[in-house]
């Protein structure tokens, strides 16, 4: 039984998340408070599994909560709820950065919304809370080197977990990092822009939403819009569309992913990362069918390894790393061959 606490200053988001949260088969309330000092009091005798954090509160605010929660015990999975204004998102991607699993987006905490609400929630929370937070990945003062000879764009696709590993390598890389770089994370509408903006204060390489009709130039890095597909054309040209509409995730990592292969077969580096469930797995295989480089980060790196694991078991990964070697690799930029990792799995 995963053991869940709830933390919101709301009555209506208590009500509701109980409400949801008392029709998932194997999950439990355990406790819910008002404020952050009443979390801090209740939450180590309710011995929670997951807790469910509002980012805006009065007094002690969610993020002075989470690093609190995270500093008595490390391995507790906390998913923060916030709203996408400006300053609710930037909040969001510091929790995320200071350790945070996951967030939900508080505006679809309404009547009509609940149904679908249960079904993410309750998801997140029995893959959070079934598995431990990720070990350290060991650090590699040699980390393998990969040849750019040919490369001409590099993709990166993520979910949960997603953008503190994002962050992590794009601050290690040079200003003249000598391709583009594309990126889908998935966030809902209103988040975007503001991990854009984040990263780029953060990073030595110009990183922006990406915009229509943009063309990608080495050194630069755009993050897909959430709310629309990217993809990329044979001049490395963006296009921003909502086709298909059917996909579960838009923006797509597969979108983004098949585009490049056939925008440049056989001259793209793709790279995987944490995330639930299997986006970005096909569109790796296309990239390695094309020849192509393609990259899954570890099980012991991942917050969560769903996408990784899926594109392993395609056959569309050759190299697994650490994010930490990842970051390391792309950093040097050195010309020897990545060496593949033996018994793909």
């Amino acid at each position: 039984m995963i053991r869940v606490f709830v933390v919101d200053d709301s009555p209506f988001v208590r009500k509701a998340l109980r409400r949801v949260l008392s029709l998932e088969q194997g999950v439990k309330v355990v406790g819910e408070a008002t404020t952050g000092i009443e979390a801090l009091a209740q939450i180590p005798a309710a011995e929670p599994h997951v807790v469910t954090l509002d980012v805006e509160m009065q007094g002690m605010n969610g993020l002075q909560v989470l690093r609190q929660l995270l500093a008595w015990r490390p391995e507790l999975r906390v998913i923060m709820l916030s709203a996408h204004t400006r300053a609710g998102a930037e909040a969001t991607l510091e929790a995320l950065e200071a350790g945070a699993a996951d967030f939900i987006d508080k505006q679809s905490l309404n009547l009509m919304d609940l149904d679908r609400l249960g079904r993410e929630l309750g998801e997140r929370i029995r893959l959070l809370g079934g598995s431990q937070r990720p070990r350290p990945a060991p650090s590699s003062p040699s980390a393998p080197g990969i040849s750019f000879e040919g490369i001409e764009l590099c993709v990166i696709g993520a979910s949960t977990g997603g953008p503190a590993a994002i962050q992590q390598i794009l601050s290690q890389l040079p200003k003249d990092f000598p391709v583009p770089i594309a990126i889908v994370q998935h966030m809902p509408p209103g988040f975007t822009r503001a991990f854009a903006a984040r990263l780029d204060g953060l990073c030595r390489l110009k990183v922006t939403e990406a915009a229509d009709a943009e063309r990608l130039e080495p050194g630069e890095v755009v993050i897909a819009p959430a709310g629309r597909h990217l993809t990329v054309n044979a001049s490395l040209v963006t296009r921003l569309s909502l086709e298909p509409r059917s996909a579960r995730h838009i923006p797509s990592v597969d979108r983004l992913f098949a585009s490049a292969a056939e925008a440049r077969p056989g001259r793209v580096l793709g790279i995987l990362l944490t995330g639930m469930g299997d986006d970005g797995a096909h569109g790796l295989s296309l990239i390695r069918a094309q020849g192509g480089v393609t990259i899954a980060e570890s099980e012991e790196s991942c917050a969560v390894y769903g996408m990784p694991r899926a594109a392993v078991a395609l056959g569309a990964v050759q190299h697994v790393m650490s994010v930490e070697a990842i970051a390391a690799m792309l950093a040097e930029r050195r010309g020897e061959r990545l060496p593949t990792v033996s018994g793909e799995r």
